[in-house]
């Protein structure tokens, strides 16, 4: 590999470590201790968990070692890296959690009469655990190694092999845990999507404005001047019309919106507005990446 792969990965293992701590202290102190579930191979692992008593951090790594040597042969090198690194750190703190559970030195979180807390709790840290493993290049490995494998094998695509995946195990849960705790898993489950999203696209939103009008010239020079935010003149033509004007593309942040529509309205209270969510926005007048 070279100097800017071992760079990346240099940057990247810590925060994918932190990751899979956060995601395995979840699964061991929130999610098993109420037979909740999980998706995933990881959730095979928890069924196996209830079913047979198994070892979560022995099952989530045994089930993950054949699909290494596949994905290494199709995925390429680096992102396979990051996959043994975050699958072999999960399995690695989830050793570290049982022993303490174990030992008594860890008491885990038992909501008995109040399960939404735990569904809540465990939806939290594995978003949060697994936004910060997705955020920089890593995989818990399982199902992500699977989907892409069959994509690229047969074209399905992978959010529909994952969900589908995820509803069988689900389902064969029913077999294991009360149908109730699988209805509060899908609160777990959706409030970790959430949390996923909300990390990967980056806490800071803001609005991009794609502006059509014939008093361009001048609307962008009155953001430039009252707003000081940049923006970028883009040659579009009308399919209809056949006229040619510059397009507005400008970035604002969530504050400012309200200033700069009342900018173009002023001017040409007739031009055509676009409003788009963006997020994670680098540069100036924004943030500087480090």
């Amino acid at each position: 590999m070279s100097n800017l792969a071992y760079r990346y990965l240099y940057k990247s293992i810590l925060p994918v470590l932190l990751g899979t701590a956060i995601y395995a202290f979840g699964l061991q102190y929130f999610l098993l201790p109420n037979q909740l579930m999980e998706g995933g191979v990881t959730g095979i692992a928890v069924l196996l968990n209830y079913a047979f008593g198994w070892k979560l951090s022995i099952t989530t790594l045994l089930l993950n070692i054949p699909l290494f040597f596949v994905g290494l042969r199709i995925l390429g090198r680096l992102p396979m890296v990051m996959t043994i690194v975050g699958t072999v750190s999960l399995s690695l703190f989830l050793f570290i959690f049982e022993r303490g559970i174990e030992s008594g030195w860890i008491e885990p979180f038992y909501a008995e009469h109040d399960l939404i807390l735990a569904a809540l709790y465990a939806g939290v840290t594995l978003g949060g655990g697994l936004g910060i493993v997705f955020r920089f290049g890593g995989t818990t490995g399982g199902v992500d190694i699977a989907a892409r494998i069959i994509n690229r094998a047969k074209g399905w695509s992978m959010g529909q092999i994952i969900l589908s995946f995820d509803a069988i195990i689900i389902g064969i849960s029913l077999l294991y845990i009360p149908k109730q705790n699988v209805l509060y898993t899908l609160v777990a489950v959706f409030i970790a999507s959430k949390l996923i999203d909300f990390i990967q696209e980056g806490a800071y939103a803001a609005k991009a404005f794609s502006i059509i009008s014939e008093k361009g010239d001048e609307i962008a020079e009155r953001i430039t001047v009252e707003l000081e935010r940049g923006v970028t003149l883009i040659p579009a033509v009308g399919a209809y019309s056949k006229v040619q004007r510059n397009m507005l593309y400008c970035v604002v942040s969530r504050s400012e919106i309200r200033s700069l529509r009342l900018i173009v309205k002023t001017i040409d209270p007739r031009a055509f507005i676009v409003i788009s969510d963006v997020h994670d926005v680098l540069g100036e007048g924004f943030k500087e990446e480090a």
